[in-house]
């Protein structure tokens, strides 16, 4: 009873200190924590030069589940609440700004292959290993930016977010960062690239994270208008990546294994979001 005791009390101050930190820290510390479980899916390299494609399709449906479910609870939901309050027309600026996201992430995925990224490395596997590398870095930005833009909105009262939806969004985004960081950093020691330069290339696709997320704090301390834009927008940038990159990659050869992750991780993102949120 005293160790669970002392335990809960450690807990809640370790809760209290994050809680006092100044915004920025706050989802600079948040996106740093989702960049360093990109580290971890990519250091995976070092233990294996394949992974089981059962595990992996099942975390990537449950990857998929996971920002399917946060999209809205955690970013649209929001959005459309604090438009209402404001008295503007909710639904226009949501959807406009959710398919600007959306034609965000596909006109990047085009750029990247209009531009020739990986027309030099000769094999077409290794190419499309760079043009992936190339896309997940691309997709981290808006992930970054929506955690920012979470914990900025919590700072100034707006909307019904608090510092615990917050987080519950930056733990989703982690959880799916690790298949991220495992899809980047293992066809690159497949193609004969050393542990270390793999696992180097893999953890620098997550770089980006804590950069947006203080761009997005300091978007929502600044602009407080533009918040349910950057909230919209980056609820269909991450729609887009899961139609772009996780579903495909998911459904490749199965359907009922990544089905049963997708189920699973919308329920518990669902939870956490309604529950604890």
């Amino acid at each position: 009873m005293r160790l669970n005791l002392q335990f809960t009390v450690r807990e809640d101050k370790i809760l209290q200190w994050f809680i006092n930190l100044s915004p920025l820290l706050q989802g600079l510390l948040a996106t740093l924590f989702t960049y360093s479980i990109t580290a971890l899916g990519a250091a995976c390299v070092f233990f294996f030069k394949e992974f089981n494609k059962a595990v992996l399709t099942i975390m990537l449906g449950f990857s998929a589940g996971i920002m399917i479910a946060a999209s809205f609870w955690s970013l649209l939901a929001p959005a459309i609440e604090l438009l209402k309050k404001s008295g503007n027309n909710s639904y226009f600026t949501v959807a406009v700004s959710f398919l600007a996201g959306g034609l965000f992430v596909n006109g990047s995925d085009l750029i990247l292959s209009a531009v020739g990224v990986g027309k030099k490395s000769g094999k077409p596997s290794l190419r499309r290993c760079i043009l992936l590398t190339a896309a997940v870095t691309m997709h981290n930005i808006p992930e970054g930016l929506s955690i920012g833009v979470a914990f900025g909105s919590v700072a100034i009262g707006v909307g019904d977010n608090n510092i615990l939806s917050a987080c519950i969004l930056a733990l989703g985004i982690g959880i799916q960062n690790f298949p991220e960081g495992l899809c980047v950093a293992l066809p690159l020691r497949k193609e004969g690239y050393s542990r270390g330069k793999a696992f180097m290339i893999g953890q620098a696709s997550g770089l980006v994270e804590p950069m947006a997320g203080v761009l997005g704090v300091l978007a929502a301390l600044t602009m407080r208008s533009f918040l349910p834009i950057a909230l919209s927008f980056s609820a269909g940038a991450m729609i887009a990546v899961v139609c772009s990159e996780l579903i495909p990659e998911a459904f490749n050869e199965r359907k009922i294994l990544p089905s049963i992750g997708l189920l699973s991780g919308f329920c518990l993102m669902m939870v956490l979001d309604v529950a604890l949120g």
